[in-house]
């Protein structure tokens, strides 16, 4: 099976890209476990390498990117290298939440936030318990906050695992519910309305609704920015397993619905020489397909998926990338996937 893959010669300075030739977002979706650290770390360090001022951000609630970039990655962007404008965050969803309209009870009680005493679980609230996505909401408000920043040219997104990023694009339907059925319940309790002025932390319970409708607002503004491919690359993760080849095409199926495109698809951890995926040349351990009975039965298994998902890369720019016997830590390995996915 022949995939095009970007040929790179070797691993040296001259080769690791400076520079990627990509719009001013990018981000990294799939199922859990495939790889978008690795990947969103790399091409962060590439973005930056040319002086462009590069935001790498995870909204994975189980963050690796400090262990990928071997640096401590803080919950607010601040830059991690002092030859390059490289900026880095970790979103920490519950901190999220606990601040602007999803926020908590916190130390200030219900009347903290607009939403707190409605949202929160507070034993006063008589609606009780979280909202369904609010953590991704939390998130989601931060991210969108950091797009917004004029401090970076471009924002490279480690997301969290395809359900949690399918949930916020489904946010604007859901809030927009939660506002209809807030609107039915004041006007069938319209007497009742002095008494539930606490539950939204004000005496007037507009405030929180118009909180509700802004984020709203604010939601439907990102996913119009992830459906235009002059602003957005959509990349979708798989490694080469019949598992995530299924969960990569039900993603791919579900963005189109959402009419986001995907220009780009990452096949990871393929077990061939690194030389064989992408030409690159450096002292590697490679599998071993001729006296390695187990690499060879895995490679069978690989090679079966990748022609399985021949319709999922119909379409997309397909990079590989390859399985490494070390596990992809710090900017000398970081330096090959990049040569390997950017150009």
């Amino acid at each position: 099976m022949d995939i095009e893959v970007e040929a790179v010669e070797d691993v040296g300075e001259s080769a690791v890209p400076e520079g990627i030739d990509a719009p001013e977002y990018v981000l990294y979706g799939g199922k859990g476990g495939v790889g978008k650290t690795t990947m969103a770390a790399a091409t962060a360090l590439a973005s930056a390498r040319d002086g462009t001022a590069t935001l790498v951000v995870s909204t994975d609630p189980a963050h690796s990117l400090s262990d990928t970039l071997e640096t401590d990655v803080p919950a607010d962007p601040a830059q991690i290298r002092e030859e390059m404008p490289l900026y880095a965050a970790e979103i920490d969803p519950e901190d999220a939440l606990a601040e602007g309209p999803f926020g908590g009870a916190g130390e200030g009680g219900a009347g903290e936030s607009p939403l707190a005493g409605l949202l929160g679980g507070d034993a006063a609230n008589p609606l009780g318990g979280s909202m369904p996505g609010s953590d991704e909401a939390a998130a989601m408000r931060l991210l969108l906050e950091y797009m917004d920043d004029p401090r970076f040219e471009r924002v490279v997104v480690d997301t969290a695992p395809t359900g949690h990023t399918l949930r916020l694009l489904e946010l604007p339907e859901m809030l927009d519910s939660m506002v209809g059925k807030i609107l039915t319940m004041r006007e069938r309790m319209s007497g009742m309305l002095e008494g539930m002025g606490n539950l939204f932390g004000d005496d007037d319970p507009e405030e929180g609704i118009d909180s509700l409708r802004e984020f709203s607002d604010r939601i439907e503004q990102f996913r119009s920015v992830l459906r235009d491919p002059a602003r957005t690359d959509f990349r979708v993760v798989m490694v080469p397993e019949e598992l995530s080849v299924r969960e990569s095409e039900r993603l791919l199926d579900r963005l189109a619905e959402f009419g986001v495109p995907v220009g780009t698809v990452v096949v990871n951890r393929v077990m061939q020489d690194p030389g064989e995926v992408s030409d690159v040349a450096g002292d590697f351990v490679a599998p071993n397909h001729t006296d390695c009975e187990f690499c060879e039965r895995r490679w069978a298994v690989q090679r079966e998926a990748l022609d399985h998902s021949q319709d999922i890369f119909r379409g997309h720019d397909v990079r590989r990338v390859p399985l490494f016997a070390e596990e992809v830590q710090g900017e000398r390995l970081l330096r090959v996937v990049a040569a390997c996915i950017e150009d």
